[in-house]
């Protein structure tokens, strides 16, 4: 969704931000969607929106791109109010979707030329437009395709690309990479990545923590409605601990015991696989006191490991979600050490 004019962008300020919510609050009948919820996003940089199903995102987004209006608190976007200057925060802005809105009878080209005489470009600056957009999302060589026959991925690029022919100064993105392949996300990351170095404020609502890791400048996790922790990737994993002791347990009674006698310090468990992971600062001196105080007899624990804190760490911690075993563990993306005890 986009309305803006090329060459009429106007970016907000150095030190007025490109997003800004206080105090939002939503319900839709029953209990609040969001409680609260505050928001700060620096112009020209990759915001990313990280939660459980069901914490807001996607209700801060419809809020934020004047698609859904709050019952309570106010949002400015590119300098505008969300509700009394919404015509203006619609022509300063883009959203992306999960789901590509393109016409699936016309061609690549055509849905970009047609979004381009939407905005009120003239035929032939719209089909220069076109072009210039097909390029930089390598997309020139399906340019006389109809979208039906894209692939998801190439899809998702030519509803971005859609998205920036009013050359959009916020571009909002929900979830804009669930349900492709490994190599068309990184597609993906390549376009927010060449977003936000053509100065572009890209806000992303994603359930793939290793997507926030790698693209966004900050990361809020939001939670009930709220914002609960914001700050770089690197601030939020010390928020939680430098490094994490991931403990296997021999049998249920000694996984019990391990969990009573650590308590709030567990980071994340999994009850099925006997696994505690518990807060360390990384060091030798550190682990073996932690192996002391919970196994003094070297009995209970089978196997541990010592591992940089990840936002899965970040996430279950802040969230008290309980997903599968953390991921990025298992696809080899950390620096782990493993001995048998």
């Amino acid at each position: 969704m986009t309305t803006g004019r090329p060459g009429s962008r106007k970016r907000p300020g150095t030190d007025e931000p490109a997003i800004e919510a206080r105090g939002l609050v939503k319900s839709y009948g029953g209990p609040r969607v969001l409680d609260g919820l505050d928001l700060r996003v620096a112009a020209g940089t990759v915001y990313a929106l990280l939660g459980p199903n069901g914490a807001g995102k996607t209700t801060t987004v419809r809020i934020l791109s004047t698609l859904a209006r709050p019952d309570g608190g106010t949002a400015r976007v590119a300098g505008q109010d969300v509700v009394s200057g919404r015509r203006a925060v619609r022509r300063a802005i883009s959203l992306t979707g999960q789901y590509a809105a393109l016409d699936d009878a016309q061609t690549g080209e055509e849905n970009l030329r047609m979004m381009g005489r939407l905005c009120g470009l003239s035929r032939r600056a719209a089909r220069s437009r076109a072009r210039d957009l097909l390029e930089r999302f390598d997309l020139t060589g399906a340019a006389g395709r109809r979208a039906a026959t894209y692939s998801g991925g190439m899809r998702r690029r030519l509803d971005i690309a859609a998205g920036l022919v009013g050359d959009p100064s916020v571009v909002f993105l929900d979830e804009p990479t669930t349900g492709l392949d490994p190599r068309s996300r990184k597609a993906m990351w390549d376009v927010v990545g060449s977003l936000a170095a053509s100065g572009v404020t890209v806000l992303l609502t994603t359930q793939y923590l290793e997507e926030a890791d790698r693209l966004a400048d900050r990361i809020a996790v939001i939670d009930g409605g709220r914002i609960v922790a914001d700050g770089t990737a690197a601030e939020l994993k010390r928020r939680v601990a430098d490094h994490r002791l991931d403990l296997t347990l021999t049998d249920a009674p000694a996984y019990h015991a391990v969990l009573r006698a650590l308590g709030p310090r567990v980071v994340t468990r999994d009850d099925g696989r006997r696994e505690i992971g518990v807060a360390t600062d990384g060091s030798a001196a550190h682990v073996r006191a932690l192996l002391d105080e919970i196994d003094p007899e070297r009995v209970a624990v089978d196997r541990f490991a010592v591992h940089g804190a990840t936002l899965d760490d970040v996430f279950l911690a802040l969230t008290g979600d309980r997903p599968a075993r953390s991921r990025a563990a298992r696809t080899g993306h950390e620096r782990k050490e493993t001995r048998d005890v």
